[in-house]
């Protein structure tokens, strides 16, 4: 196949009026030449071809396009549409990630609300009821705290027992000497000694959440 005419038409671009002075421009040798001019392109090495598409002003692809045969321009074309299709695929799948991220925030924040409503209607007495009886509690220094016990006492526990969550220990209760979920506020104590709770702990199932803090009795 004979793409002499090709060539010159695209030296005419640049001016370039024989195949002598494009090998001199490109820095190639006249044979390099001809073998573009018979299709010989696959044969040509790489920086002989950048240097001939570069005198000649055009891309590398186009250059191959140009002085190549029917299936390697083919090729090319089935090249640049799987690059594409790739290209298409990967917009796709980084729409589809960024629609999941966006449903996932929405269901962090629904289940949040969730939480929040579901917590509020177990604290529902509380909420209402504690500040009236702190306001009397303000107003007859005499009433007895005893009885604003069970209106703290009572949604505090079963939110407690929602949660999976118990205490360690019963505040005032004297029990043998546990580090793993006690832990001394004063004095010292020995292993299996005597100590009484001052401030409950919790656990939740199987994992401590706070030691209970005891003295020496």
């Amino acid at each position: 196949m004979d793409f002499s005419n090709k060539l010159l038409e695209l030296m005419q671009h640049k001016e370039i009026d024989s195949f002598k002075k494009l090998s001199e421009a490109a820095g190639v040798s006249k044979y390099q030449i001809q073998c573009l001019r018979q299709g010989k392109i696959q044969q040509m090495r790489l920086d002989t071809l950048v240097k001939i598409s570069q005198a000649l002003q055009i891309d590398l692809n186009e250059l191959r396009i140009n002085f190549s045969s029917q299936n390697y321009q083919t090729d090319v074309v089935k090249e640049q549409v799987s690059k594409q299709q790739s290209l298409q695929q990967i917009a796709d799948l980084k729409k589809e990630y960024e629609r999941l991220e966006k449903q996932l925030e929405n269901q962090k924040e629904l289940l949040f609300t969730q939480f929040q409503q579901s917590s509020l209607q177990i604290l529902e007495s509380l909420l209402i009821q504690f500040p009236t009886a702190a306001q009397k509690a303000r107003e007859n220094p005499q009433l007895p705290a005893v009885n604003i016990i069970p209106l703290i006492e009572k949604p505090i526990t079963r939110l407690l027992q929602e949660w999976g969550i118990e205490a360690v220990a019963t505040v005032g209760a004297e029990l043998p000497y546990e580090p793993e979920i006690h832990q001394l506020i004063e004095g010292n104590s020995q292993l299996s000694q005597k100590v009484k709770v001052r401030y409950t702990g919790y656990r939740q199932g199987e994992k401590l959440l706070y030691r209970a803090k005891v003295s020496p009795v």
